[in-house]
């Protein structure tokens, strides 16, 4: 059975097709990521799945169960956005916090998840810090540690990396990978980068303009594209290091 299916979406914005029949299903503990240039419908379809954003048609299934039309606190899943979105005024250990005061979880229950959870992203000893007095990796792991803290069955990522330099996100792709290993938890991961969808995805849905161009595993994508936009989309983005990255994924 799927952790997460998805059937035959469609969204149009003033007229205009932003989706178009979106199908595909993900796989228990399995890191997807969602593959395109600005503008192709990855971060509606991300929205669409959380909740944020309704679809004009189709239906989200979550371990067979319908939630097209249940709330985002409803869903089971956790979103980490590209900007962090943390409160500059708080500290690291109350922005982690925060979704467990806003659910009326208990001070005791609260102290534990959140020592456990800045132990799981290495951030035990920046407790007491403003997120201001951090890196922007640090940041994004303070994000991504308020979103596990809720512990979602699914957490989806809207191109978390984007804003930080080379050497950040190379340090972070390893990291939330080694992460996800570990908890066995389902990651949906939109980019528009080529190699970092590579070097961390299960499988990669390439999406070109509202539609998906092919969804596999980054080996069959680069050896076999579907078609000639895959193949010049990838091929383009991906030197000699290609079949490395590739490997570093199995």
């Amino acid at each position: 059975m799927s952790k997460l299916s998805v059937q035959n979406i469609n969204k149009k914005y003033n007229g205009q097709i932003v989706l178009e029949d979106i199908s595909f299903d993900v796989k228990e503990g399995e890191f997807v990521s969602i593959l395109g240039a600005s503008g192709c419908g990855k971060t509606t379809l991300l929205k669409i799945l959380v909740g944020i954003e309704k679809a004009d048609s189709g239906m989200v299934l979550k371990d067979n169960e319908n939630i097209t039309l249940k709330k985002p606190s409803e869903r089971g899943m956790g979103l980490v956005f590209q900007n962090y979105a943390l409160f500059p005024n708080m500290s690291v250990f109350s922005n982690v916090a925060y979704p467990l005061k806003a659910h009326h979880v208990s001070k005791e229950e609260i102290q534990k998840r959140v020592e456990e959870t800045l132990n799981i992203v290495g951030l035990s000893e920046f407790a007491d810090k403003k997120p201001t007095k951090l890196s922007g990796g640090q940041q994004q792991r303070v994000a991504i540690a308020r979103t596990l803290v809720m512990n979602p069955d699914i957490i989806l990522f809207d191109e978390p990396m984007a804003a930080l330099d080379a050497d950040i996100r190379m340090s972070l792709r390893k990291e939330l990978k080694e992460l996800q290993k570990r908890l066995n938890k389902t990651m949906i991961y939109v980019t528009h980068d080529q190699e970092e969808a590579f070097s961390m995805s299960n499988r990669i849905i390439v999406m070109n303009d509202n539609h998906i161009a092919q969804f596999d595993t980054p080996n069959n994508i680069y050896k076999h594209p579907a078609d000639d936009f895959v193949k010049k989309f990838i091929i383009k983005h991906l030197d000699e290091k290609a079949q490395a990255i590739i490997d570093s994924t199995k």
